[in-house]
């Protein structure tokens, strides 16, 4: 029965590559002279074997006879037999598919069709480029019956078209493994240029305590920021993406899955403005100097290299389509996601949440290591974060709602905790007392940070920043009357200008 199933779904695709090759007066793409020798040469050496079962699947071969032979090769490899005519006429016996496939006669017929194991690589990238080639017709197929089915939805036609085309080439596409010596070399270039600069080797963050510990957001990273609802997650979040953006000028884009872009920008130009946010809002009326203020503050931000994508629901291929396209067309250096949960998964993991919520963790941390760039995805905590007794009310790495996996993904985990909102105190002068605790650092240490986060200007801030802040605010106003400092105050960290 395991084998059955296989079977019927290679039929029903050669049958469907026969049809549309019929259709367009084309055979689809196939080598079965290549096939043949393969399957020979496996037949004749053991070294052919392990090389085309790591590259092939049954798939790769168009011929439905030649998938039988291989996939009796495989069983014979799992059970840790060895590959021979003997053995593979004895399984292909057991599965009654022997005569199917031409009889023992055709199995020796194959190994005199060996050009030279020595081409095994060669022909092995043949079948591979054939097999390409088939699956992105039989997915361009799929693309236009659905395009021409007015019950397809757009959007649902869209996403399925990206993930058929990207499954196409991803399934048969494996990164070489390398050797050590040119990693080291690499990894020599990357430590030669680290001594020659005197800047970040990561994306700033924009808070020292912070770019002290990790260097920066390094490349490659899936940086988990989690905390439970109306702590300051996006908030947060805002605040790394604008000191990048701003104060470095690096391209950053957010994927805002729960509130609107105009939403976002009104919050940026609260904590850019430092006027309150019920003002941005239009709860109270700006006065003609805040007007002044409001548009003096917001000159650099309108500038900033700062993208924004407010699609709800957003599907897990269409962000990893839409990043890619980012990345290259805009260079863009970091990725926020607001927020995980409120992500769609595969359409197959849907009855699953648990496994849906890791299929999306797992394929952010893939985007993130084939990009090159650090992606920070915001995470909502469970609810035992807040009713728990002891350890502070500070959440834990178990925390981290519907699926263990996220930990596991993450290269850091950083939490978000205010005292206050888990009731640990009704004291005023703390109710802006924060905490980002570096739960899990993969290549650095843990910490807790103390930090103020300034809710009525949606801004985090350092200890040191905020207490010289207060100061300025004890100072009599003769000493200061201007309605606005002609200075940037926000509180950016740029510890080397030249820093790229």
């Amino acid at each position: 029965m395991a084998e059955s199933a296989p079977k019927s779904r290679k039929k029903a695709q050669t049958a469907n590559l026969d049809a549309i090759g019929l259709e367009m007066g084309n055979k689809p793409p196939q080598a079965l002279d290549v096939e043949e020798a393969v399957l020979g040469a496996m037949l004749l050496e053991q070294s052919c074997v392990d090389q085309a079962m790591e590259e092939l699947t049954p798939g790769c071969f168009y011929d439905q006879k030649h998938q039988m032979i291989f996939r009796a090769m495989s069983a014979l490899m799992n059970d840790h037999t060895p590959v021979d005519i003997i053995t593979v006429s004895n399984r292909l016996k057991e599965q009654g598919e022997l005569d199917t496939v031409g009889g023992p006669a055709m199995l020796a017929g194959l190994s005199e069709k060996v050009g030279a194991a020595a081409h095994i690589e060669f022909y092995i990238k043949i079948l591979k480029q054939k097999t390409i080639q088939r699956d992105l017709i039989t997915a361009s197929y799929d693309i236009l019956r659905d395009a021409y089915d007015e019950s397809v939805g757009v959007d649902d036609l869209i996403d399925k078209a990206q993930t058929k085309v990207y499954d196409a080439i991803q399934s048969n596409v494996r990164k070489e493994v390398q050797d050590i010596g040119s990693i080291i070399n690499e990894a020599m270039g990357d430590i030669q240029d680290q001594q020659t600069s005197s800047g970040l080797s990561g994306v700033p963050s924009g808070f020292v305590s912070i770019d002290r510990i990790t260097n920066g957001w390094q490349r490659s990273d899936l940086i988990i920021l989690a905390a439970r609802p109306s702590v300051g997650k996006t908030a947060f979040a805002l605040n790394l993406a604008r000191n990048a953006a701003v104060d470095h000028h690096m391209p950053v884009a957010v994927f805002s899955l729960e509130m609107s872009a105009k939403q976002l920008v009104k919050r940026l130009m609260t904590s850019e403005s430092g006027l309150p946010a019920d003002k941005i809002k239009g709860n109270r009326k700006l006065e003609p100097h805040e007007w002044e203020q409001l548009e003096y503050k917001i000159r650099n931000l309108s500038k900033a290299p700062f993208y924004i994508d407010d699609t709800p629901g957003m599907q897990i291929m269409e962000f990893r389509t839409k990043a890619k396209n980012l990345v290259k067309n805009k260079g863009v250096r970091l990725i926020v996601v607001d927020y995980l949960q409120l992500m769609q998964g595969p359409v197959e993991l849907k009855a699953v949440r648990e496994q849906e919520v890791a299929a999306i963790s797992r394929t952010l941390k893939a985007t993130a290591k084939e990009l090159d760039i650090p992606i920070i995805a915001l995470s909502q905590l469970s609810r035992q974060a807040v009713t728990r007794a002891g350890s502070a009310g500070k959440p834990l790495l178990s925390d981290l709602r519907e699926s263990g996996s996220i930990e596991q993904d993450a290269d850091m985990v950083i939490f978000i905790h205010r005292p206050d909102y888990v009731g640990l105190s009704d004291n005023l002068e703390d109710r802006e007392k924060t905490q980002i605790i570096i739960a899990k650092h993969r290549n650095g240490e843990t910490k807790d940070i103390d930090m103020v986060f300034k809710s009525e200007q949606i801004r985090f801030m350092e200890m040191d920043e905020a207490l010289d802040s207060l100061a300025a605010r004890a100072v009599p106003s003769s000493m200061n009357d201007e309605p606005f400092s002609p200075e940037p105050s926000y509180g950016g960290f740029n510890p080397n200008p030249e820093f790229n």
